[in-house]
C-alpha cells in the first residue's frame, strides 16, 4: 500500500509538473491559432505521462527494461496525440475562416450563408446567431429605406402643399393691397380657408413629429366609448351633411377604456373625415364598438369602394393618399399616420380591410 502511494506521488508531481510549463505555454501562445493551442494540450497530456513515468523510474521503482518499454509506448502516443491534435485544430481553424469569410457579407447587403460542410456544435450554433442577426438587420435596412423613401415623399409632397396655398395667398394678397380685387370680401374669405388649411397642416406635422419622437404624452382616464364615439359623431356631422354622408352609430357598447380622451378623439375625428371625404353622396359610414378576445374593436366603415390589395400596407404610411393628386380634399396624408402613432401610444394597433362596397378601418384598444 505504502509503495502504491508513493507512486502515485511521484506520478503526480510528474504531471504537476508537465502541467503548470503547459500552462506557461498556453499562456505565451493565447493569441496564436487554435492549431498551436491543441497541440499543446495534447503535449500537456502526454508529457504529464512522461513526467510521471520518469519520475517513479527516478526512484527506482521501474527495471530498465520496464522504462523502456513504458517510454517507447508514450512517445508513440505522444506522435498519434500530436499529429490528431494538428488535424483537428487545422479543421476547427478551417471552419472558422470559412465562417469569417461568409461572415464579411454583412457589410455588403445584410445576406449571410452559413458555410457547407460539417461543423462543431459551438461554430453551427454561433452559424445560427449570424443568420438571425443576418435577417434582423437586412429587415432593419429594408425598414430604414422605406422610412427614408417616406421622409423624402413627405417633404416633397409637403413642400408642394405648402406652396401651392402660398402663392395663392401672395396673390390675392397683392390684389388687395393693390385695390383691383373685384371682390374684397370673397378674397379675404378664401384668405381664411386657406390660413385655416395651412394652419391644420402645420398641427398635423407638429402631431407627428411628437409622436415619431416619442414625446407624445398622454393623459389616460377611464372614459366610455359610447360617449368618445357619440362626441366624435356630432363633431362630424357638420362635414358628412355637406358630402351628403349618412352617419351610423348604433351599434356601440358602453365598454369602459383607458384611453386620453383628446387624442383619441383625435383618431375618431381623422377616421370619420377620411371615410366622409371618400364616400360618394347617399353613403353610409358606420361606427361600431365592441368587446374582443383581445381587446375592444372600434371600427369605421365606409362606402370607398375598396382600396387595391398592394395599397394595403401602405394606408397607415406618412403622406399616402391612395391618388397622385396634391389638392383638396386629399390633404396632406398625414391623418391616418397620426392615427396609428396615437393607437400605438395606447399599446393598441390601427388596421384596416376591405369589406363589400368599401373598407373598414378597426383600432384594437386594451380593455380598460
Amino acid at each position: 500500500m505504502r509503495d502504491t502511494l508513493l507512486i502515485a506521488l511521484f506520478a503526480f508531481l510528474g504531471a504537476v509538473a508537465a502541467g503548470l510549463l503547459g500552462a506557461g505555454v498556453l499562456w505565451l501562445l493565447r493569441r496564436r491559432s487554435l492549431t498551436a493551442s491543441l497541440a499543446v494540450v495534447a503535449a500537456v497530456a502526454v508529457g504529464a505521462m512522461f513526467a510521471g513515468t520518469l519520475a517513479v523510474a527516478q526512484a527506482m521503482f521501474l527495471s530498465s527494461h520496464d522504462l523502456t518499454v513504458v517510454t517507447t509506448v508514450v512517445a508513440m502516443a505522444a506522435v498519434v496525440s500530436l499529429v490528431t491534435a494538428l488535424l483537428l485544430g487545422r479543421w476547427v481553424v478551417g471552419r472558422s475562416r470559412a465562417l469569417t469569410l461568409a461572415a464579411r457579407s454583412f457589410g455588403d447587403d445584410g445576406g449571410f450563408t452559413a458555410p457547407v460542410g460539417p461543423a462543431t456544435a459551438e461554430l453551427a450554433a454561433l452559424s445560427r446567431e449570424l443568420a438571425a442577426t443576418s435577417a434582423k438587420l437586412t429587415e432593419s435596412r429594408e425598414r430604414e429605406r422605406l422610412l427614408e423613401t417616406s421622409r423624402r415623399e413627405l417633404v416633397a409632397w409637403i413642400s408642394h402643399d405648402l406652396r401651392t396655398p402660398l402663392a395663392g395667398l401672395r396673390a390675392m394678397a397683392e390684389a388687395l393691397e393693390d385695390g383691383v380685387a373685384a371682390d374684397p370680401d370673397r378674397y379675404l374669405r378664401q384668405i381664411r380657408t386657406e390660413v385655416e388649411r395651412l394652419n391644420g397642416m402645420v398641427s398635423d406635422l407638429f402631431e407627428l413629429s411628437r409622436i415619431h419622437a416619442g414625446a407624445l404624452a398622454l393623459v389616460p382616464s377611464r372614459i366610455s366609448l359610447y360617449d368618445l364615439v357619440g362626441d366624435a359623431l356630432a363633431g362630424a356631422d357638420p362635414l358628412a351633411r355637406e358630402h351628403g354622408v349618412k352617419l351610423v352609430g348604433d351599434r356601440v357598447e358602453p365598454v369602459p377604456v383607458d384611453v386620453d380622451g383628446k387624442e383619441m378623439s383625435r383618431v375618431l375625428g381623422n377616421l370619420l373625415v377620411n371615410a366622409i371625404r371618400r364616400t360618394p353622396a347617399d353613403g353610409t359610414v358606420a361606427v361600431t364598438a365592441e368587446r374582443a378576445p383581445d381587446g375592444v374593436v372600434l371600427s369605421v366603415s365606409d362606402g370607398c369602394g375598396g382600396i387595391p390589395e398592394e395599397d394595403l400596407p401602405r394606408v397607415f404610411d406618412t403622406g399616402w393618399r391612395g391618388t397622385h393628386a396634391r389638392t383638396p380634399p386629399a390633404g396632406a396624408g398625414l391623418g391616418l399616420a397620426i392615427v396609428r402613432g396615437i393607437v400605438e401610444a395606447h399599446e393598441g394597433r390601427a388596421t384596416v380591410r376591405n369589406i363589400p362596397g368599401g373598407c373598414c378601418f378597426e383600432v384594437t384598444l386594451p380593455v380598460g
